[in-house]
């Protein structure tokens, strides 16, 4: 009886090992749903408004991306910016602008609108415009200043003038009219002349640099820079295939180089074309256990770590627009989730930039669920 006990004892134990083995097994195959709801809604606007208003207007520090040809071109940044001098660099002032114009487009009795609209007003004037224009032609250097990550973001605060019908918006968008032309042709000049594609997952990334501007091209209806990006992405991306997304991101991503390109040949390709090419590209975006964590930022106060709550956003904002994809949009999801409570109470080198990040993912949402 004594042997027996033990015997059934034993293939108890076994076969409980065995259920836990499969509940694990069934478990990590399984992709997280995120049923948390995460909205973009007046009180979170606030939030999110409080980190453009804290620097666009915050002269130092300043990164300067000058390079000095002669002693005359030594100056504080707001004698070569005096539209785009705050939050540390040109282009995170420039996609600050960004975030406010969106906010009050979109959330109308935000508390510190009169605020913001003071800052807009006084920095986005037809003086200071013509300022920044001019300082491309400094000297020879200076054309590929901020090529292209800068000039993305500046077509894209200028997009989202062109789409709100205000009084002072349509002023701020005539005012920075010189500056976009000379980015638009700067763009159509340039991509002829790239024989490769950049494909790191920070500021040069060439998928992330024609995304936005094809976004702005497509809206104001310029065709002409829309061929020119539309082209170069065919040449550049058509022939990819087996992306590895599981080597991202790197320590100092804020960008993901594979869903860059996702993005931008969603947009460029017709419906069709795009499932046949993204299917080749990145097979595992369509395997619904597809597991893609978070990047992870063990300090905050690091402008180099801080980045990979960028990735983030940015990686929310590429999943979003997957609309036939379930798993994308909850991995979408779970990336804000896990960033967005964070970059407010955080340090001055991701609070200068990860509020616009944060707004743009937001923005995708919003447009997903439309």
């Amino acid at each position: 009886m004594k042997h027996r006990f033990l015997l059934l004892s034993s293939i108890g134990i076994l076969l409980g090992s065995c259920i836990v083995e499969i509940q694990k097994e069934n478990s990590s195959t399984q992709p997280v749903k995120n049923t948390k709801k995460i909205e973009l809604d007046i009180k979170e606007a606030n939030r999110l408004m409080e980190l453009p208003l804290g620097c666009i207007q915050n002269p130092l520090p300043y990164k300067s991306g000058l390079v000095v040809a002669k002693e005359s071109d030594l100056a504080m940044p707001v004698d070569h910016h005096p539209a785009f001098y705050g939050c540390f660099d040109w282009h995170s002032a420039v996609h600050g602008h960004w975030s406010l114009v969106y906010l009050l487009k979109n959330f109308p009795d935000l508390a510190k609108k009169e605020e913001a609209i003071q800052m807009l007003d006084e920095n986005l004037t037809a003086q200071n415009i013509e300022k920044e224009v001019a300082y491309f032609s400094l000297n020879p250097e200076s054309k590929s200043f901020e090529r292209l990550y800068g000039w993305a973001w500046l077509l894209k605060l200028q997009e989202e003038l062109f789409t709100w019908d205000n009084p002072l918006a349509q002023k701020w968008y005539n005012n920075l009219k010189p500056l976009t032309a000379y980015i638009s042709k700067a763009y159509i000049e340039y991509l002829p002349k790239l024989v490769y594609p950049i494909r790191v997952g920070t500021h040069t990334n060439t998928a992330f640099g024609i995304s936005f501007a094809y976004d702005y091209a497509q809206t104001v209806g310029n065709k002409t820079l829309a061929d020119a990006i539309k082209k170069a992405a065919i040449r550049f991306y058509s022939t990819d295939k087996d992306c590895p997304i599981t080597w991202e991101p790197s320590g100092h991503d804020f960008l993901s180089p594979c869903l860059q390109e996702i993005d931008i040949m969603r947009k460029v390709l017709s419906e069709e074309e795009f499932k046949k090419w993204s299917k080749a590209f990145l097979p595992a975006l369509f395997n619904q256990n597809l597991s893609l964590s978070p990047g992870q930022v063990k300090d905050r106060s690091d402008g180099h770590l801080v980045h990979l709550d960028g990735v983030n956003f940015s990686r929310a904002w590429c999943l979003y627009p997957l609309k036939d994809n379930n798993n994308a949009y909850n991995l979408a999801n779970e990336h804000l989730d896990y960033s967005l409570s964070k970059i407010t109470d955080g340090d001055y080198a991701g609070q200068h930039w990860l509020g616009s990040f944060a707004l743009y993912a937001f923005k995708t949402k919003i447009e997903a669920q439309q």
